[in-house]
This record gives C-alpha cells, structure tokens and sequence, in this order.
C-alpha cells in the first residue's frame, strides 16, 4: 500500500480489525520510510460498477469519490466517521443490489441524499444544493418548503 504522505510503497499493517458493520475490515498502517500514520479499509466488491453521468460519458464507480462528496456535506458537523462508513457501505450496497452494472449519476445522487437525510440535516441539504445545482435563496426556500420544514428565512412578502 503506497503511503499517501511520501509515496513510499513500503508500510506496514500494525492493527487490523472489522469495522461495526462487519462490511469492511479496518487496517492501521505505518510507512517504513517516513513513519506517517494511516488508515485503510478492505471491502469486498460485488461487480465493478459503471456511472452513466448525465452527459451520457460513461466512467468508472469510485467509491472515494462519493466518499469526498459525502464527508464535504459534513464538513464541521459532529457525525461519527463509523456512522457515516455504514451510510456510504449501504449506499454502495443499493447501487450493487440493482442488478445492472450501469448506473445512473442520479441513481447515485438519490441513494446519498437519503442516507444524508438519516445522518445530518445540515449535510443532506448541503448535498442536496450541489447535486440540484442551486442557484439562489429562493431554491433553498422551495426546497426545504418541499421537505415540509420551517426554512427560517423569511419570505419576500414578509
């Protein structure tokens, strides 16, 4: 495993233990070189996934990928990193239980603003303001009025 702070491909595993969930196992590494501290999971995959983005260009399901727009949605917010492991786990789940291995950027968007929804209020309209592409207050309004929640922001008439 290659040491995310200096390169090096030489580091060791020091601890090794399933995660809550039992869906992955959770590793402690040491690189040999610069002795930076890190840590990784192992997870089985089911098939190798394909996303459909809305251009029609067809990539590769990264899970890392959906793990940044995940953890950038809750940036700051007290979530545990074990909750939201199992929240990104069951997401990639749904995605792999569907039955195609072609799957749409929607589909994706969809499953992670319900798990978002389950974790933090903040971070699913976080989410939900990128993955709907707002683009003014009015969006925000409309779409908390939508979930049937008090935005707190006034209206215009008001």
């Amino acid at each position: 495993m290659r040491c995310p702070f200096c390169g090096h491909d030489d580091t060791q595993v020091k601890d090794s233990r399933p995660t809550e969930d039992s869906s992955a196992i959770r590793r402690r590494r040491i690189c040999n070189a610069c002795g930076g501290r890190f840590t990784t999971f192992e997870r089985v995959q089911l098939r190798e996934l394909v996303v459909v983005k809305k251009s029609g260009r067809k990539v590769p399901f990264d899970r890392e990928k959906l793990s940044r727009s995940v953890y950038t949605a809750l940036r700051k917010r007290a979530v545990e990193p074990e909750r939201v492991e199992r929240m990104i786990s069951g997401v990639v789940r749904q995605l792999e239980s569907l039955g195609d291995i072609e799957i749409t950027s929607d589909q994706i968007g969809e499953f992670v603003m319900e798990g978002l929804k389950g974790l933090d209020d903040v971070a699913f309209v976080r989410f939900a303001s990128v993955y709907k592409n707002f683009s003014a207050a009015d969006d925000f309004r409309s779409f908390l009025t939508e979930l049937g929640h008090d935005s707190g922001v006034p209206d215009a008439d008001d």
